[in-house]
């Protein structure tokens, strides 16, 4: 597959939107990684949708997922004060 058919399909099935928010290297991180959680729990409900998944299973993975991301904020340090960053 060319590298450019390449980047075109992984452009679709991993889609990423430009971050607005103030500029910190921990905030550009926490919006990739919110941005793969949403990703992912969409393929997750489309999976259970669709039969493919138990409504348990789907929510087992869900939990998990979610998690992940609060383990990313805390090791971010995003939101520990809330203050400062809104200044």
């Amino acid at each position: 597959m060319a590298d450019s058919a390449r980047m075109s399909k992984n452009s679709f099935l991993y889609p990423q939107s430009r971050y607005y928010g103030r500029f910190t290297p921990e905030h550009l991180t926490f919006n990739a990684n919110l941005q793969e959680f949403a990703q992912n729990v969409s393929y997750i409900s489309s999976l259970e949708t669709g039969g493919k998944l138990s409504p348990e299973e789907a929510y087992t993975k869900i939990k998990g997922l979610w998690k992940q991301l609060k383990h990313s904020k805390k090791a971010l340090g995003i939101g520990k004060n809330l203050s400062q960053e809104s200044t």
